[in-house]
């Protein structure tokens, strides 16, 4: 790692702050293990679908994850690369925890998209790149698995554009698929980069770069591939968008890149590529008009809330996107949202569960801060007593419901707590009935999985066994506050309730 002096500005520009989306197995947690190889922050990578060892994805360290070989939460993970300092927001591919996905998306300046080579573009993929597209930021597509046979990457570009309805511009283009998967060729470099197989993946891979027309490659390819491969580009170049770095930023126009994150080929140029084009730290908006990054007074907010990542100390952990300024150690902020002072001790930042306390952050960074129940999502910290707010964070209505109820009598309080931070994590919401203590409570989710997680979680984590019983409920409704609910005539197929804010809510079949 280099230890050059950043001075105030250096320091933002040198940020990069990105989600990783995906629809469920196309590899997302791969690509950030990869990633993290190239970058020095392990020596290892230990592939989610590896059976070669024990290893877990770095980025999945709750331990329903290394279980379930699956992603439930979002993952905080940074670390240096080249000139860069990397923020990295994986994300849940799995339906069921979309919710999480869409808060981290609104602390990303831009998104990475994977891919599977096989399916192209599938029903998860779309919603989330939705998500991306209504905040207006680059969009970054690596089509992933070229060492399986999949589609021709002319399908897969005619699908991507037409699933999503967005153009393209394949940055670079596979020579290859399946077991012939060689390399890429660069279309801005013009330039060919052959790949050698490492151990399994779990090593940097080599690359062996030249211009296309060197003989030596067509030699290195065979006469049948260096000819398809100079065909392809001439269709490229004829026929394809051309490469408009304004479109890019705008999320109009999605560079493309073809790569492997199991055997790492194609990772490298990927990332090195990404990096150059995706932008700084952005600025963002809020009720007092957009904030410069490079402002030099402190400010952020927090867009998600984890408890127990140490389950030793049962601890409880904001995540603040930096927007503006400089965190330096010890110092106060103003909490808006409660209209008090709070002092920032030992923010912390991240490699999944592993983390180093801070000395300071600049604008792009996410860092964790300890909560003893003061923050909650969407809260605005500010360096002085100012009325700023950053745009809201959207609580979505959930579509799943369940009674709830500890076993144990005895265990009430941990079961309450435990529920308590779950739902200041956003993964459930809880729910009352009127005139009805806490020994029964009903849970709503977004996706079923949640139902899973939260009941080992509660489990594991707070040590409450508990009762469920799954509702027909499908929909919830909010009533407005000055409406009187004993003139509401209630079908058999309803039921009304109480939020964790004494709001009036509907539950419909």
């Amino acid at each position: 790692m280099s230890n050059k002096k950043y001075n105030y500005n250096e320091e933002i520009q040198r940020r990069r702050t990105f989600a990783i989306i995906s629809h469920p197995d196309a590899g997302k947690t791969t690509l950030t293990e990869k990633f993290l190889l190239y970058g020095g922050a392990i020596r290892e990578a230990g592939s989610v679908k590896s059976r070669r060892s024990n290893k877990h994805a770095v980025s999945d360290w709750m331990e329903i994850e290394k279980q379930r070989g699956i992603s439930v939460t979002s993952s905080v993970l940074q670390f240096n690369y080249q000139n860069h300092c990397i923020n990295i927001l994986d994300t849940p591919g799995h339906q069921d925890f979309s919710e999480d996905t869409y808060r981290t998306l609104i602390a990303a300046d831009s998104a990475v998209m994977v891919i599977d080579s096989n399916k192209g573009v599938e029903a998860q993929t779309k919603k989330l790149f939705q998500v991306c597209k209504m905040r207006g930021i680059p969009i970054f597509t690596f089509i992933n698995k070229m060492d399986r046979l999949g589609r021709d990457p002319f399908d897969l570009i005619d699908d991507l554009e037409e699933a999503l309805g967005i153009r393209s511009y394949p940055v670079d283009w596979p020579i290859g698929n399946g077991k012939d998967f060689r390399g890429v060729y660069n279309r801005l470099e013009k330039r060919i980069e052959l790949f050698n197989e490492g151990n399994h993946g779990q090593s940097m891979a080599n690359i062996v770069t030249g211009d296309v027309t060197d003989e030596a490659f067509r030699l290195l390819l065979g006469s049948d591939l260096h000819d398809k491969l100079l065909e392809d580009i001439e269709l490229l170049d004829m026929a394809g968008d051309d490469f408009d770095l304004h479109k890019i930023m705008s999320g109009e126009l999605t560079p493309v890149y073809f790569g492997s994150a199991l055997t790492n080929f194609g990772v490298e140029p990927f990332l090195q590529s990404f990096l150059s084009i995706t932008p700084p730290p952005m600025a963002r908006k809020s009720n007092l008009g957009f904030i410069d990054p490079e402002d030099k007074n402190f400010t952020g907010f927090i867009f998600k809330i984890q408890a127990n990542m140490d389950p030793n100390h049962r601890d409880r952990i904001a995540f603040l996107r930096i927007c503006s300024g400089q965190y330096e150690k010890g110092m106060t902020v103003n909490h808006v949202n409660m209209g008090k002072k709070v002092k920032l001790a030992q923010p912390q930042q991240f490699m999944a569960q592993d983390r180093v306390i801070v000395e300071s952050a600049y604008s792009g960074d996410i860092i964790g801060l300890h909560d003893p129940g003061i923050f909650n999502i969407g809260d605005t910290l500010t360096f002085d007593n100012i009325p700023l707010e950053y745009e809201g964070i959207p609580q979505f209505a959930p579509e799943f419901f369940m009674k709830i109820s500890t076993i144990n009598a005895m265990k009430r309080k941990q079961f309450l707590k435990g529920l308590n931070q779950l739902a200041q994590e956003g993964t459930i919401q809880v729910y009352r009935r009127p005139f009805a203590g806490t020994e029964e409570l009903i849970v709503g989710v977004v996706g079923v999985l949640q139902f899973e997680v939260l009941e080992y979680r509660l489990t594991h984590e707070y040590g409450v066994e508990i009762n469920t019983q799954r509702m027909p409920y499908r929909f919830i409704r909010w009533a407005n506050d000055d409406f009187d609910m004993s003139k509401l005539n209630l079908t058999m197929d309803s039921l009304v309730g109480h939020d964790k804010d004494d709001r009036s809510v509907i539950f419909f079949q």
